[in-house]
């Protein structure tokens, strides 16, 4: 049984690339958590290694990483965040993985029906007296930068920016929106679609912002042979297959 077993395992480790029993750390916008959540559990059950996993905002954790963090892989929302630890020497090889789009929300209870986001919108008339428009902190989370970036274009920032609701990253922004805290949010589609408790109201138009893009980074020192074999993994049919089934656009 035993000659068996490892019989087994020799294999299984042979087809993934990786090895058996490393653990790997995981450095992710907070967007990504529940699909790579489920990317992940397929990972360990494939070969072995245990996923660490650290979501929030892709500032905060690019600076983790700088500090010394131990990650071994970087995912990041936007370019911007991945750029600064590649400027350092802090990034040995990487990717565009992902796609996304920008969604309004308003909590699944509320009377606003699906329209255009345009420029004829009467944002604080949908705010109402004293309502807030919860979003990422547009001083450094990506989905926050995206959104202002966004209201800009649309002529609407001046007016909205004493209204804000600034949050620590994206899933803060959704969670206020959730709790009723705030009629109004703006998120990515896919934090949209895996709550049950917003809806969305509209999609901002592509062009209204800077394309929503998620690069994905082997740290530098950390390109062990696990390490290597996940970062092709996040690129192989199973994992397309789960980050298209959250919303994203895979690359």
């Amino acid at each position: 049984m035993k000659v068996l077993f490892a019989v087994a395992m020799a294999a299984l480790v042979s087809a993934s690339g990786a090895r058996a029993g490393e653990k790997i750390t995981v450095f992710a916008a907070a967007s990504l958590t529940n699909a790579l959540q489920d990317i992940d559990s397929s990972f360990d059950r494939k070969t072995g290694n245990a996923i660490g996993e650290s979501f929030g905002s892709s500032s905060t954790l690019a600076r983790q990483i700088e500090a010394g963090a131990p990650a071994q892989i970087f995912i990041s929302a936007d370019t911007k965040w991945m750029s600064y630890l590649a400027q350092k020497g802090l990034v040995a090889a990487q990717k565009i993985l992902l796609g996304n789009e920008l969604a309004l929300i308003a909590p699944m209870d509320s009377p606003l029906a699906p329209r255009a986001i345009d420029r004829t919108i009467d944002w604080l008339r949908l705010l109402g007296t004293d309502g807030r428009l919860a979003l990422g902190d547009p001083d450094h989370v990506p989905a926050g930068i995206y959104a202002k970036e966004a209201l800009q274009h649309l002529g609407a920032w001046n007016n909205l920016e004493p209204r804000l609701a600034p949050a620590e990253d994206v899933r803060g922004a959704l969670a206020l929106v959730e709790r009723g805290e705030a009629p109004l949010g703006i998120v990515y589609v896919t934090d949209a679609r895996v709550s049950a408790r917003v809806k969305i109201v509209g999609i901002f138009p592509a062009a209204s912002h800077a394309p929503i893009v998620y690069p994905a980074a082997i740290v530098k020192g950390a390109d062990s042979v696990g390490v290597q074999a996940y970062f092709r993994f996040l690129s192989s049919p199973q994992a397309r297959a789960v980050f298209a089934r959250y919303g994203f656009a895979v690359r």
